[in-house]
């Protein structure tokens, strides 16, 4: 059986740098994909599954830091490793406060980022063997599986399409919040432009359908900002 290698994407600006660590990285037996800014890190990302994430902070267009607060919008698990020349106990704060699980201080030895490497994906996979809110909501009265694609409701079963359940599960993340419109669209279907926004429109309209049955359950528009999935207790 082929073994399946361990995910990373590593978003770094350095043209020297990056190459280095994807090919040291790759040879270590890992699966290593590379963005030059934050920006295309972001898409990678939206657009695959990784086990763990290295963030350069300070890079063009979108920084690191920026990047990991929207990741962590939807994603509160992949570990997170930030690279950065910055030393600076503020810095460092910022950085966990942005949702990383380590960081590490350039200049680094290859041997060191190995070591960090390993041990954070220890940590994250001893945290994902107990954790199973992920995948599981409770909105009202319905039961929501991500990972099955299945409402529930009594006995009333109703399979989602992906982009439906994508959709559903962003809502249930942010149950009671504003989920941003163009988060929403950055997130599923990689693009925030007109033509994707009218189809996540008709996404929407069909998650109201399938929730009708809880009259405590709905989603509602904030003008200008997106949606929020309200549940009243």
């Amino acid at each position: 059986m082929e073994n399946v290698k361990t995910k990373i994407l590593l978003v770094e600006d350095d043209p020297s740098l990056g190459p280095l660590l994807q090919e040291y990285l790759d040879a270590k037996g890992f699966e290593t994909k590379l963005a030059e800014d934050g920006q295309k890190g972001g898409e990678l990302f939206f657009k695959g599954t990784y086990d763990l994430l290295l963030l350069d902070v300070m890079m063009p267009i979108k920084d690191g830091l920026s990047l990991a607060k929207d990741i962590r919008l939807s994603d509160k698990h992949t570990p997170i490793i930030f690279l950065t020349a910055k030393s600076m106990k503020e810095d460092t704060i910022e950085g966990f406060n942005a949702g990383a699980d380590d960081y590490i201080t350039k200049p680094f030895s290859m041997e060191e980022l190995l070591a960090r490497v390993n041990a954070v994906l220890r940590r994250s996979s001893k945290s994902r063997s107990t954790d199973s809110d992920e995948v599981n909501f409770k909105v009202g009265n319905y039961n929501f599986n991500s990972e099955k694609q299945l409402l529930q409701i009594g006995v009333n079963e109703q399979k989602l399409t992906t982009k439906e359940s994508q959709l559903l599960r962003l809502l249930c993340v942010h149950k009671n919040d504003v989920l941003d419109r163009s988060f929403a669209l950055k997130s599923i279907w990689q693009d925030d432009n007109y033509f994707n926004g009218r189809s996540m429109d008709v996404y929407i309209a069909k998650l109201r359908k399938y929730l009708r049955d809880d009259s405590k359950v709905e989603i509602i528009n904030i003008h200008g900002k997106g949606f929020k999935l309200l549940v009243n207790n």
